[in-house]
């Protein structure tokens, strides 16, 4: 561990509008996800590092957010040990901070408590791991001032990212380290890298500063009156017209138990999609990010749900999950989840079927309800018989939040109401398909048709009379009742 002092700061303020509805009540950083808060990497990260001493700086709907860490994040006191949820104060003016800068330079009193030699500034709505004691050792052993962390993308992205170029000499004794030539936002085409020209150094909106470095840019950035007030869009390129801008790779960083293919794992989670994404990258097998790593854990508020819980429902229909994460409190009582993600509490009843979707904390799905790739907020009911995501106009209608991918997204505590007969229709055919890993079953011949039919069959008993009659094994059926 570096034996200078450091202070970590969390930008926690976004309003993170491209996450509505999700963040319609709570901050950006407080979103929920895969049962933890996305604040949570960060400091997990920063935690893991072993760095202490951290305050995070919030703003928009932050009460969420803020009870959070103090419910969850608690340091030893007796060592000096904080992490502090400080909101914006007004100290240099009367105004509410203006940009991640400003955010800083109105907190510089933290700073000034804390006296430190280094200051690491991280983004709170991120989803990675990563050790920044190495990143703080290549920030000493470079001699910089500043230091941008970047993850590796392809070129195609260029206009999507601040992209980082670098003059290519390799700094020697500073891992992954290279003097910062030029910092562009979202530029239409960058030159590839010397090792990888398909990819470029994206910004990961993690930055370490010499404590006192830090001060003097964010005063004079202050003083000036065509500043946007922005870490990466002011305070770098002034670090970097001064040649004391250095980049950290993201792709030298070692986190113990890391797997080949979650190594290196970072995904902005800014945008519905991008949530949705990130989650599934959980869910197979082989995951694409795993939670799973003892050596570097990710902590979160510890729950007094008890264990998850699968049993049989009506007209002993079977519950199971299939390809999914379910958190403590969950019960599939009879219903069938597959490919999905569900939080605290959720409960899922006979006959029902959830697919490829995030159910949030106390989500409740009736009997024979279907949801088909949504996002579903906190406290949902969701009533028998109903469907989610698989009329796109119907939900629309009812006031669902649709994305141009096609998921759909319902708030904390959104009304759905009863469904009607053409409703209870789309439903019941929908829950009759046949689940794609029995599917895959019966390609390998893992599993006979008639067998599978059987099972089909069986959920379906706890919602409807099945008559004897043609059900074929695509998932198309024909059923009086």
């Amino acid at each position: 561990m570096s034996v200078k002092k450091v202070l970590a700061i969390v930008l926690a303020g976004g309003e993170g509008k491209r996450l509505m509805p999700l963040t319609a009540d709570r901050a950006k950083p407080a979103v929920p996800f895969a049962g933890f808060r996305l604040v949570d990497f960060a400091l997990s990260n920063l935690a893991n590092s072993g760095y202490f001493k951290i305050v995070v700086l919030t703003q928009y709907k932050s009460h969420s957010l803020d009870r959070h860490i103090s419910e969850t994040w608690r340091m030893s006191t007796q060592l000096g040990n904080y992490v502090a949820s400080v909101p914006a104060q007004q100290r240099r003016g009367k105004s509410w901070f203006l940009g991640s800068a400003n955010a800083i330079y109105q907190s510089l009193n933290l700073i000034g408590d804390a006296e430190p030699d280094i200051v690491v500034v991280v983004g709170a709505d991120h989803v990675y791991r990563m050790d920044f004691e190495q990143m703080v050792q290549s920030h000493i052993a470079s001699g910089a001032r500043a230091t941008v962390a970047a993850v590796r993308q392809p070129l195609e992205m260029a206009d999507q990212f601040g992209v980082i170029e670098i003059d290519g000499t390799p700094i020697d004794g500073a891992i992954g380290a290279h003097k910062i030539s030029a910092f562009v936002e979202k530029p239409e085409s960058t030159p590839g890298l010397m090792d990888a020209p398909d990819q470029f150094l994206a910004s990961m909106g993690n930055y370490v500063f010499d404590a006192d470095a830090l001060v003097e840019a964010l005063e004079q950035d202050a003083l000036k009156e065509n500043t946007k007030n922005d870490m990466g869009g002011d305070i770098i390129p002034y670090f970097v017209s001064r040649d004391e801008a250095y980049v950290y790779d993201f792709s030298t960083n070692d986190i113990p138990d890391a797997t080949d293919r979650d190594r290196n794992y970072w995904r902005d989670v800014g945008t519905i999609d991008s949530y949705y994404d990130a989650h599934m990258d959980l869910i197979s097998p082989m995951p694409i990010f795993n939670l799973y790593n003892r050596a570097w854990p990710i902590f979160t508020r510890n729950t007094t749900s008890p264990p998850a819980k699968f049993v049989r429902g009506e007209q002993n229909s079977v519950g199971t999950a299939l390809d999914s994460i379910v958190a403590p409190g969950v019960v599939v009582s009879g219903g069938v989840v597959e490919n999905s993600v569900l939080s605290n509490d959720v409960f899922v009843a006979a006959g029902a079927r959830v697919q490829e979707s995030v159910l949030m904390d106390r989500v409740s799905v009736g009997a024979g309800a279907v949801i088909r790739r949504a996002i579903i907020d906190k406290n949902v009911k969701i009533p028998a018989g109903a469907t989610i995501g698989v009329d796109v106009e119907l939900d629309r209608a009812r006031g669902f939040t649709i994305t141009e991918s096609g998921l759909t997204v319902l708030s904390k505590g959104q009304f759905v109401s009863p469904p009607d007969e053409h409703e209870r229709k789309l439903a019941l055919e929908a829950a009759a398909e046949l689940p794609e890993a029995l599917a895959i079953a019966i390609d390998r011949n893992q599993l006979s048709e008639e067998t599978a039919m059987k099972i089909v069959e069986n959920q379906l008993s706890a919602i409807t009379p099945v008559h004897a009659g043609s059900m074929s094994y695509d998932g198309e059926a024909s059923i009086d009742g």
